[in-house]
């Protein structure tokens, strides 16, 4: 238990910065399904479903709808390939959105990692917008039967800037603190609080998200032992 103690004396290094200042902040719910579909020993289709709700707007602002395709490559490696609607509501003013994503994903043991690269098509504009978001995971075990404590890190960097709006540069950083709860054979379930803070680029307000983060993922073939991480927006 020492190194985990060692390691929990880090985390606030890793959420310090998202406690800085923010002209405004949210207190959210984020919610999310993944479905694991097994094609074979190697291959899996994930289905996605998100809904994401706030005090501004107050209720319903996000859904995302997905399907992402998995390919392991290696021991420690597997490839992706998705794509996702991503719809706004309630006074959210953002435009309906498509988005493909290609990513890699890296588990070593307790540690896992996601590159993901997006692009952004929006109905303003033909111009192609292209993220980059890294994502680091500890996992902690607390018994034999999966019960796990977990800090995981994202970060998001705009590789261009568009006529609709996407504005070049380091944009947002999201930060988890969670238990990872194996609720059946098929079924496992984040239960975490998230905090996103977006800097305040081109003029705009910095705002910092406070969110109540659940994610379900239900694997349909055996007890799943490769797992989906942190599929958020």
């Amino acid at each position: 238990m020492q190194g985990f103690h060692r390691y929990l004396l880090a985390v606030p290094l890793i959420v310090a910065p998202t406690v800085a200042s923010a002209d405004q902040e949210d207190q959210q719910i984020w919610l999310q399904a993944n479905t694991v579909v097994p094609l074979d020993g190697n291959t899996r289709l994930t289905l996605e479903q998100i809904a994401r709700f706030g005090d501004r707007p107050d209720g319903l602002f996000t859904t995302e709808l997905g399907i992402l395709a998995g390919q392991k490559v290696s021991k420690h490696f597997e490839l992706g390939f998705g794509y996702r609607h991503v719809a706004f509501y309630n006074g959210n003013t953002a435009a309906d959105e498509d988005r493909f994503r290609q990513q890699v994903l890296g588990n070593f043991g307790r540690i896992s990692t996601r590159f993901r690269i997006d692009e952004r098509f929006h109905p303003d504009g033909d111009e192609v917008g292209f993220r980059i978001r890294p994502l680091v995971r500890y996992n902690h075990p607390l018994n034999r039967k999966g019960l796990a404590v977990f800090v995981s890190h994202e970060s998001f960097f705009i590789a261009n800037s568009t006529k609709w709006g996407q504005r070049r540069g380091y944009e947002r950083m999201r930060n988890w603190l969670g238990l990872l709860v194996p609720v059946s054979k098929v079924v496992n379930a984040d239960v975490a609080y998230l905090n996103q803070y977006r800097l305040g680029r081109g003029g705009a307000r910095a705002q910092m998200d406070h969110a109540f983060n659940l994610q379900l993922t239900i694997n349909l073939g055996a007890r799943p032992k490769r797992r989906e991480h942190t599929q958020l927006d």
